[in-house]
């Protein structure tokens, strides 16, 4: 009746099922997770490996006002590596901090989804009505970066551009915080699929067919085969009040890899210089009770990392500091909706880590850490040392959390 499903089931899982099913081996399930990544909806992946097989699977077509799965990005410990992972001509794009939207157009009408794959267009009337007027096409799905910004055009931090996520008094916020729309890629334009082009013919189209305004613009970036001019763009990104870079192959196989974190895009932040210290995206699992001044509230939250050759989230901290007095009043009513009596069936525990409170696997937080070691407590097997909260990622669900193969690497 509540429309969630509590087996421990999910789509990771099911294409699992219909690998071994439809195909009689698990080793058709990458072909299964492409379609299911253009698709976004595993009943049809379903429907389609059942009447028409493999070849069925491969044809499945972008479906303009569906969200495509987004392509995410790898990480290096140096810009060095660059060099190795991504050899060659490459591009350069500014890094904004804010939330990443993929833009559909059908016929006369525009839908906006957040990384979450999440229909956000009622958030966002004034972005609708600049794409209209920005980009003259029947039908396009393109994706870019919202950012909010002051009145002369300066990058606000992601926290102002949390303000627009409203059902009521929208007009009212569009006009208190106004926003940009930053583009980098496009995946579809009038009837042609983009999405097995290269990246270098996907941004080409990208700029013929947008027109810049003062509210859509296209992502700066530089395109070089040399470390020096990455670097020097990165500095310069870093000077304008942005993130950092993102790094893309100009290679011909630099396909977009919907749904995947592959080698084609790598990240550089500014958190990255800092030594010994880096961001990781994590899935609150659990959380302990409140003591003294925390009393009423919770004390620390249980943080896993997501493995995704399991489909399981395996513990990895306890989060009990960065936390303002009004977030720790906030916890309980966030948390609420993902509380759960015992332990979600896809998180996995160790006896000697056994939170008071549990949660379904829903709610990410940015958490910065100083180090990791080897855990005999936690069930990933290592553990952040000295964590410490930044902020909610609402944008990010928790299949797109920091994985455990990332740590390793760490």
């Amino acid at each position: 009746m509540q429309g969630s499903l509590r087996l421990g089931v999910a789509a990771m899982t099911v294409l699992d099922s219909l690998s071994i099913t439809f195909t009689s081996s698990k080793s058709n399930k990458p072909k299964l997770e492409h379609a299911y990544n253009i698709c976004s909806d595993v009943g049809l992946v379903a429907k389609t490996i059942a009447s028409k097989g493999l070849k069925g699977i491969s044809r499945i077509p972008v479906n303009v006002g569906v969200p495509i799965r987004m392509m995410l990005a790898q990480r290096v410990k140096s810009l060095n590596e660059l060099e190795k992972k991504m050899p060659g001509l490459k591009t350069a794009e500014e890094k904004y901090d804010g939330e990443r939207i993929q833009a559909h157009k059908v016929k006369d009408e525009i839908k906006l989804f957040s990384r979450r794959l999440d229909d956000i267009s009622n958030q966002f009337p004034d972005l609708i009505k600049a794409l209209q007027s920005s980009i003259k096409a029947k039908t396009f799905v393109i994706e870019g970066e919202v950012i909010p910004i002051d009145k002369k055009g300066n990058p606000l931090p992601f926290q102002v551009l949390m303000q627009r996520r409203r059902k009521y008094k929208v007009e009212e916020y569009v006009k208190k915080v106004p926003v940009r729309l930053y583009l980098f890629d496009l995946l579809y334009l009038n009837g042609k699929t983009f999405i097995h082009e290269d990246y270098l013919k996907r941004h080409q189209e990208l700029e013929k067919v947008v027109k810049k305004t003062n509210v859509v613009q296209i992502a700066g970036y530089k395109t070089t085969d040399k470390l020096e001019d990455i670097e020097e763009f990165f500095n310069q990104s870093l000077e304008k009040g942005y993130e950092g870079i993102i790094v893309k192959s100009g290679a011909k196989e630099s396909v977009y890899q919907a749904g995947t974190r592959g080698w084609l895009w790598i990240k550089w932040k500014k958190d990255y210089l800092k030594k010994l210290k880096d961001t990781f995206d994590l899935v609150v699992v659990g959380a302990f009770a409140g003591r003294g001044k925390r009393a009423g509230t919770y004390g620390a939250l249980l943080c896993a990392v997501y493995n995704k050759k399991k489909d399981e989230f395996e513990t990895f901290t306890k989060l009990g500091a960065g936390f303002t007095d009004k977030v720790l009043g906030e916890l309980p009513k966030i948390l609420r909706k993902y509380k759960v009596s015992k332990k979600s069936a896809r998180v996995v525990l160790k006896k000697e880590m056994k939170p008071d409170y549990f949660f379904e696997p829903g709610l990410v937080v940015e958490v910065l850490g100083a180090e990791i070691t080897k855990s005999p407590l936690h069930s990933s097997g290592l553990a952040l040392r000295f964590p410490r909260f930044i902020r909610f990622r609402n944008d990010k669900s928790p299949e797109q959390a920091t994985t455990k193969k990332e740590i390793e690497k760490f």
